[in-house]
C-alpha cells in the first residue's frame, strides 16, 4: 500500500527526511554527472531527490501515482508534475532518456506491470536508477518513515526483479546510513553518518540503488504463451480425395487452404 502525499510530503520536510534527501541527491548525482539535454522523469515520490538534477536535464517529468496522490512540484516555478495510473504511463515509446524511480516499486500494485511500462517508456540507449529499501537495513524495520513501507529488498531480490525485467544493471550502491530516529543532531551529522557506515557497513545501508540498462533482445514468457495459443487457432490445411466431394457443412469457398491426398491424381 502506498503512502499518501501527505505524509511523503511532511517526512521530507521534517530534519531526518531532509538529511535522507539531500544524501540521496548526492549519490544520484555522482551516478548521473552529466545531464545536460536529457529527458528525465521520476516516478513515485522522487521530487527531493530530483533536487538540482532537473535543473541541469533538458525536461523533467515528475509521475506521481493516483493512489499515493500528486502535489505541486518544484515549489517554484511552473509545475512539472502530472497525475498518472500506475500500470498506463501516458508517455510515447522511447521517450526518456533517465528514469528514477524513488518510493514506486516496494510498494507497487501491479508490480511487473509497472516495470514493463517504465522499459516501454525508456530510451533504447536510457538509464534506469532504482532506489529501494535494503531489506538489511534499519530503515525498513522503522513505520515512521516512509522506507518502513512496502517490500524491502536485497540486493539479489532486486537484481533478479530487474533482469526478469529486461533490464541489465550496471552497479549499485548502499546509501543512507543515517539511523533512521527524529534527533536533530543525528540528522546534522549526517555526512559523517554516511562516511562511518560505507567505511565500516556498506552492506547495511538503509537504501538499495541500482543503475539499470535497458535489455533489447529476449522473449517473455507471456510472448511465448500468446504465440503458442494463437498458433493453435490457426486454420490446418483440410485433406481431400480426388472422387470424394467436399462436405456440405463447408463453405464452398472456404480460405482454409486443402491438399491432397497421398497417391490421388489429377484427372
Amino acid at each position: 500500500m502506498r503512502d499518501d502525499v501527505t505524509e511523503l510530503r511532511n517526512f521530507y520536510a521534517a530534519p531526518l527526511g531532509a538529511a535522507a534527501g539531500r544524501i540521496l541527491h548526492r549519490r544520484l548525482d555522482r551516478l548521473w554527472p552529466d545531464m545536460r539535454g536529457t529527458t528525465l522523469l521520476g516516478l513515485g515520490y522522487a521530487g527531493p531527490v530530483l533536487g538540482g538534477l532537473g535543473e541541469r536535464a533538458g525536461r523533467v517529468v515528475a509521475a506521481m501515482p493516483a493512489r499515493q496522490g500528486a502535489e505541486h512540484w518544484p515549489a517554484a516555478g511552473p509545475g512539472r508534475t502530472v497525475l498518472t495510473d500506475e500500470d498506463a504511463l501516458p508517455f510515447p515509446d522511447l521517450g526518456f532518456d533517465r528514469i528514477l524511480l524513488v518510493h514506486d516499486i516496494e510498494t507497487a500494485e501491479h508490480l511487473s506491470r509497472r516495470l514493463r511500462e517504465v522499459w516501454r517508456i525508456l530510451a533504447d540507449d536510457g538509464r534506469l536508477a532504482v532506489v529501494v529499501p535494503n531489506r538489511r537495513g534499519l530503515w525498513a524495520w522503522f513505520d515512521h518513515t516512509p522506507f518502513g513501507s512496502g517490500r524491502p529488498y536485497s540486493k539479489s531480490q532486486l537484481f533478479r526483479l530487474l533482469d526478469d525485467s529486461l533490464f541489465t544493471v550496471l552497479g549499485s550502491r548502499e546509501a543512507l546510513f543515517l539511523p533512521p530516529l527524529p534527533w536533530r543532531r543525528a540528522a546534522a551529522a549526517a555526512d559523517a553518518w554516511e562516511r562511518l557506515g560505507q567505511f565500516c557497513l556498506p552492506a547495511f545501508g538503509g537504501v538499495v540503488v541500482a543503475e539499470a540498462a535497458k535489455r533489447r533482445y529476449g522473449m517473455t514468457l507471456e510472448a511465448v504463451g500468446a504465440r503458442t495459443r494463437l498458433g493453435r487457432l490457426m486454420p490446418r490445411p483440410v485433406a481431400t480425395c480426388a472422387g470424394r466431394p467436399p462436405s456440405r457443412s463447408s463453405p464452398p469457398s472456404s480460405p482454409v487452404p486443402t491438399r491432397s491426398c497421398a497417391g490421388s491424381r489429377s484427372p
